[in-house]
Formats: structure tokens, C-alpha cells, sequence
């Protein structure tokens, strides 16, 4: 098959039976990996950014040629870059200092203009929070507005969760025969998990938010310790647009150590070589067959590529 642009290329990533590190941590039931990690930015934010481009264009909200913008901790932003070069957008993405610095370089490589926002004050390098994202998303604003831009608003654009309601739900379902029974996401807009679960609670599947131990906003818990090296999640935010209506089966806790491991132990067991995000994604879908789940098949996304944290502490 030849495709008509890489853009054609997001989209139907394989599925992946994670039966070595089941077997090696005696768990009883089945974890299935979604490798989004393969796509063609190298996460699954590919998806979302298609689906808003393409949504936007279609009721004419974003213009021929008309500059996109948009906050992001790299993996939104790497595939506005991809998809908006394709479709003639110019983009700019917006990134706090606090992400890794390869995710810059990606997305210059990709034609992006890329803006950093120095982190808010008491922030910690490598940990993005809540008030480093706040200033980000000001700095975004701005600049849409001084350019006459469009703003992609993964975080309330109906296009992120609709891109996984009609393509990451459906892909589980089919692939994996009709047999997941639970599944579980870390949550960063809330766009996956929304939109999987639009499509997989009907089927019977029980959802779960995944969330950084001290960080459980989605789960309605005070934050006590909003500083966690997972990157792109977990800011702390309980007000999550894309999660409204959602149907959770129950909400998890995944400390920074739990998800650096879990990030470890896919590539040193599964040959997987996937980021922090899909690490907690590991360690809830553990905790679900250690628990509530034993005995059930978890379906988990495997979010962003390891590339993007070799200048983290996560391969150290």
C-alpha cells in the first residue's frame, strides 16, 4: 500500500501481548500494549492533532495557510508539526523549559517554530506543573491572538477525544478480539481516556484515570505533592473538559518511581522502548491485576517514544 502523505500513517499501531512481564511478575490475567509510540511523532498525540486540524478545516475555524498554535509538552506539538506541514499551516508550539530538551528539537527539525516559557518560580527542572502550564497556556494565548492564529486547545477541542473515540477504542476492540475487559490511561488532557472509554464502557471494558501519587485532581483528592518527572500529565487539574460525563470505574495512584520502572521494565522485558507516561500506564494496569481486575485482560497505550527522555534520569 502507498500512502498519499505520512498523515495517512497515524492510525491502527499494533497491539502488543505483554505476556513476559505477566509471567515474570506472576500476574494473574493479561496485559495488552497499544505501541502509538510507532507512529509517525513518535506518540499518540498524533491522533489528536489530525483530528483537530482536519475537524477545524472542514468547518472552516482554521483558514488555508492560517498559522496554528498551541501549548504542548512535545508530543502534541511533533504532530501539529507533521500534520500542519503537510496541510500548509504554519505552527508554533509553546513549551515550558521544564520538558525535555529533545521534544524541542524535534519538533525545529519538523519546521516548527517553537517558543520555551521559563518555568514558574520553585519548579523544578524536568517536572512540569500546574503553574508552569498555567504560564505556558498565557503565553499561547497570546501569541494567538498577535498573530491572528488558530489555537489547536487539545484541552477542550472535541477533535482530541473524538480521534480516539473512532480510532484508539475501536483499534482495541477489534485487535484484541473482543476481550479487554479493563483499561487504563494516564492522564494528561484527558483526551484518550475520554475518548477510549466513549467507546469501550458500552462494550462492557471499566475505565480508569491514571493520575501521579499527591496529584489525584481527576480523582477529586486535595494535592499534596504536585511535583512528578512524568511528562505530559498529571498537572494536577480536576477540571479536565474532554472528562466530563466519563464513566470511571476508579482512579489510580502511580508514584514518579512506579512509572520510571515500569518504563524500564518494557524495555528491558518486552523490547518496548517507550516514555514515562506508558511506565504508568505499566504500573496501573499491575496494580489492576494485583486487584480489582485479577484474573482480566488491561488495555494500555504505549503514549511517546524513549527518544524523547535521553536527557532525563529515565535511562540513567
Amino acid at each position: 500500500m502507498i500512502l498519499p502523505s505520512v498523515v495517512h500513517a497515524i492510525g491502527n499501531t499494533p497491539l502488543v501481548d505483554l505476556s513476559r512481564i505477566c509471567q515474570r511478575l506472576d500476574l494473574d490475567g493479561r496485559i495488552l500494549a497499544k505501541l502509538d509510540y510507532l507512529l509517525p511523532g513518535f506518540s499518540k498525540k498524533d491522533r489528536a492533532a489530525r483530528s483537530i486540524v482536519e475537524l477545524a478545516r472542514a468547518e472552516g475555524t482554521l483558514l488555508p495557510g492560517q498559522t496554528v498554535v498551541e501549548l504542548t509538552s512535545g508530543n502534541m506539538g511533533t504532530g501539529l508539526a507533521i500534520v500542519c506541514g503537510i496541510m500548509g499551516h504554519p505552527f508554533v508550539a509553546v513549551m515550558s523549559a521544564g520538558n525535555s530538551v529533545e521534544r524541542a528539537r524535534m519538533m525545529r527539525a519538523l519546521g516548527a517554530e517553537v517558543v520555551i516559557v521559563p518555568q514558574a518560580e520553585g519548579s523544578k527542572r524536568g517536572e512540569v506543573s500546574g503553574p508552569d502550564l498555567a504560564l505556558v497556556d498565557e503565553a499561547a494565548q497570546r501569541i494567538t491572538t498577535d498573530r491572528k492564529a488558530f489555537r489547536a486547545d487539545q484541552f477542550g477541542h472535541s477533535g482530541n477525544p473524538q480521534s480516539h473515540a473512532t480510532g484508539t477504542g475501536p483499534e482495541f476492540w477489534e485487535q484484541s478480539g473482543g476481550t479487554i475487559t479493563a483499561f487504563c490511561d494516564f492522564a494528561g488532557s484527558g483526551g484518550t481516556l475520554a475518548g477510549a472509554a466513549a467507546f469501550l464502557t458500552p462494550h462492557g471494558v471499566r475505565c480508569y484515570a491514571v493520575e501521579p501519587e499527591g496529584a489525584r485532581a481527576i480523582a477529586g483528592e486535595a494535592i499534596t505533592n504536585p511535583d512528578h518527572p512524568i511528562q505530559g500529565g498529571g498537572y494536577a487539574m480536576g477540571d479536565l473538559v474532554h472528562l466530563n460525563g466519563t464513566s470511571l470505574a476508579g482512579h489510580l495512584a502511580v508514584s514518579g518511581d512506579a512509572a520510571r520502572e515500569g518504563a524500564r521494565m518494557l524495555a528491558r522485558t518486552e523490547g518496548i522502548f517507550a516514555g514515562y507516561s506508558a511506565g504508568a500506564n505499566l504500573a496501573g494496569a499491575i496494580e489492576l491485576l494485583r486487584g480489582p481486575e485479577k484474573g482480566g485482560c488491561v488495555a494500555i497505550v504505549m503514549c511517546d517514544s524513549g527518544l524523547k527522555y535521553l536527557s532525563t534520569d529515565l535511562w540513567e
